[in-house]
């Protein structure tokens, strides 16, 4: 690891702790709500975090495989469900980008049987299956009656974490392994990606903290 690469590599762990925190606290207010899933979401997010990065040797994590089958999974199903289910009110949908979704494993298991820190067909098509999720959010945002009031939406803020992160680094989860052979460029990427996923947690913690109730 790079000294660069040292400095922010514990950006996006300490976003998490964040969200995590501000989901304790905020808890009691959205238990009655299907909000308070997003609250259990991160904690757990950032108890499965803080078991590789203090735990993974003397528990004897297995690095990729608990990533792969089901940090990352978890991840982009929840995410699913958020978008489809809750706030786009299409249950089919989420059924069906959940059975796709998994049948990347399948597919990967035939056809790219690599071994990675995170398989990047399963990562692509679960990312261009959220992408489209969070189009069609934009779009219901932008629609709105309540657009002045964005503010206060929580969406708003998941839309916009998800968009930084997700969908931004795609390009890097993609070609990672052809932008190492380019260090300089890799490091100024790693960089992006641990300052947007602190910024999406934090983005995700700001949804309890300001957006509505009811929204």
């Amino acid at each position: 690891m790079t000294e660069i690469q040292k400095i922010f590599a514990s950006f996006m762990y300490w976003g998490e702790a964040f969200a995590a925190i501000i989901s304790l606290v905020y808890y009691n207010r959205v238990k009655k709500q299907p909000w308070k899933y997003l609250a259990i979401y991160l904690i757990l997010i950032f108890l499965c975090e803080s078991a590789v990065k203090w735990g993974e040797k003397p528990l004897k994590i297995d690095r990729i495989n608990f990533y792969n089958y089901f940090v990352i999974p978890l991840q982009f199903i929840f995410f699913y469900w958020l978008y489809a289910k809750e706030s786009l009110k299409k249950v089919k949908l989420f059924y069906i980008l959940t059975g796709i979704y998994i049948l990347t494993y399948i597919l990967r298991g035939l056809f790219f049987p690599e071994k990675k820190i995170i398989f990047s067909f399963n990562y692509n098509v679960g990312c261009l299956l959220l992408m489209g999720l969070v189009i069609m959010e934009f779009y219901k945002q932008v629609n709105s009656s309540e657009i002045l009031n964005f503010s206060k939406n929580r969406m708003f803020y998941i839309n916009l974490g998800i968009t930084l992160f997700y969908i931004a680094n795609q390009p890097f989860m993609t070609f990672n392994s052809l932008l190492w052979k380019y260090i300089d460029i890799w490091d100024i990427y790693f960089i992006y990606f641990q300052v947007s996923g602190a910024v999406m947690y934090i983005l995700f913690a700001s949804s309890f903290i300001w957006g509505k109730q009811s929204s």
